[in-house]
């Protein structure tokens, strides 16, 4: 009985430690952040350097309507050396005719249902073989400067680029908490790492990779998780993901409660389906001692945000009758991830409202409840997330600070 109570007490404080330890990273990097002095890199545009040439792959699943403005503002774009390859999956594109021989509109025979097999079909009918590609979801649009400020940070020898995604739309309550959590994780996960000099991690658009490093993925799930997998290999191959805070690209934020429900569910999916590589991951930084790797590789194995709270509360409970006295230590530690929490969306917000939306967090945390209720019907499911908000980039621009 005593060896039990032993096996039960060093399982409670290792997962106690585990969940103390993702709390906590978000503190101690927003203070690393701000030691270093911020992120004062940037790499500009050398117009006597290398031009690379950029293949961007734009998936439209089921909605053409989103592609004329995308189009609008890839076609303003101050840099001229690139490639758009709309991909208009299961779409009526009866309307679309470019005479610009750059943008090049693709029409499955069959419908693909995948953003993964929409990608490759993409690279099945490129033209030429470009230095790198741009992967986008059909309702993002780009800021005018944004290939000539991405283009500074190949020129640099940089070949896996994350670009900065911005909010299309924050007019509802879901919008600015959906925006809110990207400002988070945007900060976290990329900014301050990209100012530590590590990995960044990525997202599923504005993801730029140098062509031949794609072509080393074989993805045997095409469901789901498309950059878990896509970041875990990029990370082992180079030395760092870059992130690039100056190369803006807008994406349509979810404005409903279903759909946030849906996406979420997605995401929640995607994590359980992809820990072997985010393991795999994590031991490869330790054999390489690439810390940009181990750390992350273990943002990669974080559990989804309402998994760690349920954890937090159950062991919250569970403390107190096992030692009492760690409640105050988990009450500084909260009190500490609350506050950078805080601090990170009034400090990095770009956009207006954002510290405002901050009252409607609990919204987003039952929200999360439901997702991971439904997390069954992710698995054979494409769980595509809405999209409403057709807007061309100049009236977009409109609204945002110069």
């Amino acid at each position: 009985m005593d060896i039990l109570i032993f096996i039960l007490k060093v399982l409670f404080y290792a997962i106690s430690a585990i969940v103390a330890f993702y709390f906590l990273l978000s503190p101690l990097l927003f203070i690393a952040y701000y030691l270093k002095g911020g992120l004062k890199k940037r790499f500009t545009h050398n117009p006597a350097g290398k031009q690379y040439e950029f293949a961007a792959i734009i998936t439209a699943h089921q909605d053409a309507r989103f592609i004329a403005p995308f189009v609008d503002s890839f076609l303003k774009q101050a840099y001229p050396h690139f490639k758009m390859y709309v991909v208009a999956d299961d779409c009526n594109v009866e309307d679309l005719h470019y005479k610009d021989p750059r943008i090049i509109i693709l029409k499955p025979t069959q419908a693909l249902h995948s953003k993964i097999k929409s990608i490759q079909y993409a690279i099945d009918h490129f033209a030429n073989e470009p230095d790198a590609l741009i992967i986008f979801d059909s309702d993002n649009l780009v800021h005018p400067n944004y290939l000539l400020n991405l283009n500074g940070y190949f020129q640099q020898g940089f070949r896996v680029v994350q670009t900065h995604m911005l909010s299309k739309n924050t007019d509802t309550a879901y919008a600015q908490l959906d925006s809110v959590g990207h400002i988070y994780y945007t900060f976290f996960e990329r900014k301050a790492k990209m100012a530590l000099g590590l990995s960044s991690a990525i997202l599923g658009l504005g993801i730029v990779l140098d062509y031949k490093l794609y072509k080393e993925i074989n993805y045997k799930n095409t469901v789901g998780g498309f950059d878990k997998k896509l970041q875990a290999k990029m990370a082992m191959l180079v030395k760092q993901i870059a992130f690039a805070d100056d190369a803006i690209v807008y994406d349509e934020k979810v404005e409903e409660a279903a759909v946030m429900e849906k996406q979420r569910t997605r995401w929640i999916y995607s994590y359980f389906s992809h820990v072997k590589e985010s393991w795999q991951l994590f031991v490869h930084g330790l054999k390489t001692f690439n810390m940009g790797r181990i750390l992350l590789g273990l943002t990669m194995l974080r559990p989804p945000m309402i998994i760690l709270i349920s954890l937090l509360i159950l062991i919250i409970a569970i403390s107190y009758f096992v030692k009492p006295i760690l409640l105050l230590y988990w009450a500084v530690i909260i009190a500490l991830f609350v506050l950078t929490f805080i601090l990170t969306v009034i400090t990095q917000s770009y956009q207006k409202g954002m510290a405002a939306s901050l009252r409607f967090i609990p919204l987003l945390v039952i929200s999360q409840f439901k997702s991971l209720l439904k997390i069954k019907k992710a698995k054979n499911n494409f769980l595509k997330t809405e999209h409403k908000k057709v807007m061309y980039i100049d009236e977009l621009l409109k609204n945002e600070p110069s």
